[in-house]
């Protein structure tokens, strides 16, 4: 362990981060609750296994948890993809045709491929590791300004007004929406996981670049709709916190899917 630690330390140095946290810790709660809600009897096993008694929702903020940690700081660029504005459909596909940068969108197939192909063959250390990132990450890539623009880093660099506090849009989506509505992450799963088996099935098929395309293309929406130095309140509550909702939603349903699938 101490050999990997020392490795996990020189990477840090190799990456330039952008981004910094997701959903905030309610966000990723309600993502892990509700995803738990719908694994099957043999994935919910093996994830028990790995976690033992930490629920996904509890296991989901780790990562951003774990940031602190000097070791650990090579994380950060795992929890986003930042892009080029105004991208059509087929531009963003070709981008993630040929990704091979340290994002969101590589270090999760990474580690789903190693979850699901090799884990085997991993230490149990790394296990946990892997899951805890990709339980995590899978809710960072539904939050929109994960998979927004370069030049802002994703909301970070546009400073605006939450009622009387001074933020940043990125912070809005993460947290300030979703704490606004005072509820536990329980409570606030409770209110918004409804859904038919059909649409489970529906979201289930979906791509990882179509997760990706649907935050990226409300990105894009959000963006059109502020302005810097903006005050955000009542009003832009009731715009956009049922589709909000519907990400936290998505992230859940396609976490499952996802997980179903690595664990069968």
């Amino acid at each position: 362990m101490r050999i990997f630690n020392k490795a996990i330390l020189i990477c840090a140095f190799l990456y330039a981060p952008f981004s910094g946290f997701a959903w905030g810790l309610q966000g990723h709660r309600i993502v892990g609750e509700i995803a738990e809600s719908y694994l099957t009897r043999h994935a919910r096993k093996e994830i028990r296994g790995i976690l033992g008694n930490e629920s996904m929702a509890i296991t989901s903020n780790w990562p951003d948890f774990i940031k602190s940690d000097p070791a650990f700081k090579y994380l950060t660029p795992w929890h986003y993809t930042d892009l080029q504005p105004h991208l059509s459909f087929e531009q963003f596909s070709e981008f993630f045709a040929s990704d091979t940068a340290v994002d969101a969108y590589t270090k999760i197939n990474f580690l789903t491929n190693q979850l699901k192909n090799n884990r085997k063959n991993l230490p149990k250390e790394i296990t946990v590791m892997y899951l805890r990132l990709l339980i995590h990450i899978v809710g960072d890539v539904h939050q929109p300004f994960h998979v927004g623009r370069l030049e802002d880093k994703g909301g970070n660099d546009i400073k605006v007004k939450w009622f009387a506090d001074s933020v940043n849009l990125h912070q809005v989506w993460d947290s300030r929406l979703i704490d606004y509505q005072q509820l536990s992450y329980t409570e606030y799963t409770a209110a918004i996981n409804h859904t038919t088996k059909e649409q489970r099935e529906a979201w289930q098929k979906q791509s990882l670049l179509q997760w990706m395309w649907d935050s990226y293309s409300l990105a894009e929406k959000v963006y059109a709709d502020i302005k810097p130095g903006q005050k955000l309140s009542y009003d832009y509550n009731f715009k956009y916190i049922a589709l909000l909702n519907d990400r936290l939603l998505q992230g859940g349903v396609h976490l499952a899917g996802l997980l179903n699938d690595i664990f069968g």
